[in-house]
């Protein structure tokens, strides 16, 4: 079975309920929501006005919008988050911006242990 790669380039602009079963990268504009089962991309040129799910992510763009990454996202330097972000790993670059709540690993009991600890901002100049 073939492994698939949607891309959406820049330039191009999508609005509505986005679904892949493949790989997806996005560096135009898309609004609505976001789902794939295997990895997302967001590229530097890229603006998200969605809910965003996937199994791992790389952000260089701009997410308007919750952000959940089953297993491992990155956040590059010039990546933009505005949303609530649920993962299990992240890793985040100098220079990148997070706005919202943060929540990693173990799902609604641990959000209760941990609130008040899950609200983290990154903003470097």
């Amino acid at each position: 079975m073939s492994h698939q790669e949607t891309i959406i380039a820049q330039g191009v602009k999508v609005e509505g309920d986005f679904i892949s079963e493949g790989d997806v990268s996005i560096d135009g504009e898309v609004t609505g929501s976001i789902e794939t089962k295997q990895s997302l991309r967001v590229g530097e040129t890229a603006k998200i006005q969605a809910n965003v799910v996937a199994r791992n992510a790389i952000i260089a763009g701009q997410i308007v919008g919750n952000l959940r990454v089953m297993e491992s996202l990155e956040l590059l330097s010039t990546s933009e988050i505005k949303g609530d972000v649920e993962t299990q790993d992240i890793t985040v670059a100098s220079g990148a911006v997070m706005n919202g709540h943060m929540s990693m690993g173990g799902g609604a009991e641990r959000h209760e242990e941990e609130e008040g600890e899950e609200e983290e901002e990154y903003e470097e100049a």
